[in-house]
């Protein structure tokens, strides 16, 4: 008889489980840059050069392009909006979701600031913290057992943001 592997657990964790937090970090844009390029690294890549604009709009779409474009985010894994920034100088938030919703992603930098201007400057934070989702990857109907507890849950959710639902 073949073995057949069980691709809906069980699952173990020691505590309750955790739906995850998607990770949104904060790109700062200071001093009074009128031009020139900056790169940001995440995850052992970097970006193209990303051409600083005084235009939020084309500024915020270069940063989704050009993080989008890395192997380790992938299109439509980031939302790139607008926080402070008024005439390219600001704050701008970097929202992970799609394949890297509920999981914790790792600072960005700036790998490289060629603005030009007066003093300008770039530099990442990390906002809001991402935690990996209990079992993530785990797919609908998969079963979670609590060893604490012994409580038993299913994934009534998705293989990206899992849902356990005590049974």
């Amino acid at each position: 008889m073949p073995i057949v592997e069980n691709t809906f657990g069980p699952y173990f964790t020691g505590g309750a489980p955790s739906a995850g937090t998607s990770e949104v970090q904060t790109l700062t844009i200071g001093g009074t840059p009128t031009g020139g390029t900056f790169k940001l690294a995440l995850q052992g890549f970097t970006t193209a050069a990303i051409t600083w604009s005084n235009v939020n709009a084309t500024l915020i779409a270069a940063i989704d392009s050009a993080l989008e474009a890395l192997p380790s985010v992938g299109t439509g894994n980031v939302a790139t909006t607008a926080g402070t920034v008024t005439a390219g100088i600001g704050t701008i938030l970097l929202t992970f979701g799609g394949a890297l919703a509920n999981r914790a992603i790792g600072a960005a930098t700036v790998a490289d600031n060629a603005m030009t201007g007066t003093s300008p400057t770039a530099a990442v934070a990390v906002t809001t913290a991402g935690v990996n989702a209990t079992a993530r990857g785990a797919r609908t109907g998969a079963l979670l057992i609590r060893t604490d507890t012994g409580v038993h849950h299913a994934n009534t959710g998705t293989a990206a943001a899992p849902t356990w639902t005590a049974l």
